[in-house]
């Protein structure tokens, strides 16, 4: 058996998730099965969770409030107009969906139910205290053999870097959203 490695994308850049997905979709053209978990996101508009329904070797499961108007923004009335009231809310003290999102994270790794899983967004669970670097660690070492996992977000604690096998950092270098530009764009940003 092919053995499972530890991957992380991390750092102020754009494209975290987007390369984990990359590497799902990868997975998916040679018949491996592939979990996406993400934290802090709810949001029913992103592009990805419509992509993914048409590839069966691909699951995705959110824990994470989602935003007041995604119906309007995925039925293509408003846009995404970076409000930040989606994030604002999962980052309530008492928000429940970070532990939650990790038991279940847990179950996926234990029962090898998939032969990729992405933790997406666990470093912002880790950074803000919903759950400790100890508790990745453990769940990352209590992984069916063979399982690969990739970890993203920003600041990616570094006893997470030190297990890791792969770390990409993104760095941002030029974005039009920070230069003011572009809005977020459908079927880009979102």
């Amino acid at each position: 058996m092919t053995p499972g490695l530890i991957q992380v994308y991390t750092g102020d850049g754009k494209g975290k998730t987007t390369a984990a997905l990359g590497l799902c979709l990868r997975a998916a053209g040679h018949g491996k099965g592939s979990a996406i978990i993400q934290f802090q996101k709810g949001s029913a508009y992103m592009g990805e969770l419509y992509s993914i329904q048409r590839l069966p070797e691909i699951s995705i499961t959110q824990f994470g409030w989602g935003c007041p108007q995604g119906a309007l923004i995925r039925s293509g009335v408003a846009h995404c107009v970076n409000c930040g009231d989606c994030f604002r809310r999962n980052r309530a003290p008492d928000n429940p969906w970070p532990r939650q999102g990790l038991a279940y994270a847990a179950e996926v790794l234990r029962e090898g139910r998939a032969e990729l899983v992405v933790l997406d967004e666990i470093s912002y669970i880790m950074n803000r205290g919903y759950v400790t670097v100890d508790e990745v660690l453990a769940l990352l070492n209590s992984r069916r053999e063979g399982v690969e996992v990739v970890l993203t977000g920003r600041r990616m604690p570094p006893e997470i870097i030190e297990q890791a096998h792969l770390v990409t950092e993104m760095i941002p270098q030029k974005h039009p959203l920070a230069d003011g530009v572009s809005p977020s764009r459908r079927g880009i940003e979102y």
